[in-house]
């Protein structure tokens, strides 16, 4: 099983300084994907976690892709609505040839309704316009129009996510849940394929509480989550170092001590 990290691309404390930096720390801790999220327009109920700058997913992998040129690149997730499908399709297909097979789409229906009015797209159809976009891109796959196969992984964990998930999805992609959440899900559904995305926040003391999201207490309660998740058939595990404070970007050596902290201690056990 492989570690990967969502990397914060907003924030007032990120600049193309501090992206460098981290794909320099992703490869230098050999991990298994380097991830980014997406929003195009920050409309007040992004901006309140996810401010300015917001660097766009496929520009900034794009660049990523020449200083890292080893670790897996990808979104967790894109907003599959906010783009025509065809679009996607040559911007992920175009991603995965320049950066040598190297691409997973991470993809998702999205939650801003003030962004989703802003760009023009219907709030309540963007479960079906994720789907008719998934069918494209596997409709680009099938037919081999693509160099190399992308993964897609599938955000969410609604009934309609899991069917998503099942149908178009090489992946089921939650976010940020709890490990007894995840397994009763798993219980219930065969998946294509399982790839978190948990939180990380590593503290002094245990984390007792029944709904602790996988990745949160000590170092050893994460390593623990990390052996359950395997267990369980991940094949890759995103940790997302970022806990919804904007200002936390502009201090980003906590969060680069922690992804390190965690990948050393497991690559040592692996």
């Amino acid at each position: 099983m492989q570690l990967g990290v969502n990397i914060p691309n907003f924030g007032p404390g990120t600049d193309p300084g501090i992206l460098r930096e981290w794909a320099r720390l992703a490869e230098d801790l050999g991990l298994g994907a380097l991830m980014v999220s997406d929003h195009v327009a920050i409309t007040p109920d992004v901006a309140e976690r996810y401010p300015e700058p917001f660097y766009e997913p496929f520009t900034t992998l794009s660049w990523l892709a020449g200083l890292a040129t080893t670790v897996r690149l990808g979104t967790t997730v894109l907003i599959l609505p906010y783009r025509h499908p065809l679009l996607v399709a040559r911007m992920a297909a175009n991603l995965h040839q320049l950066s040598g097979g190297r691409f997973v789409l991470g993809a998702g229906v999205g939650w801003a309704r003030q962004e989703f009015e802003a760009l023009g797209v219907p709030f309540t159809a963007r479960g079906r316009l994720t789907d008719e976009c998934l069918g494209v891109l596997r409709e680009a796959r099938d037919a081999g129009r693509q160099e190399g196969e992308i993964p897609l992984w599938i955000g969410g964990h609604s009934e309609a996510a899991l069917r998503r998930a099942v149908r178009f999805g090489d992946a089921w992609h939650p976010l940020r849940l709890s490990l007894p959440h995840m397994r009763e899900v798993l219980r219930q559904h065969e998946l294509p394929g399982f790839a978190p995305r948990i939180a990380l926040r590593v503290t002094s003391a245990p984390v007792d509480t029944s709904d602790r999201p996988a990745g949160v207490g000590t170092i050893e309660q994460i390593h623990d989550d990390l052996d359950q998740l395997r267990l369980l058939g991940a094949d890759t595990v995103v940790l997302d170092p970022y806990h919804g404070d904007p200002d936390e970007t502009r201090r980003p050596e906590a969060a680069w001590q922690a992804i390190t902290t965690v990948a050393t201690h497991w690559s040592t056990r692996s």
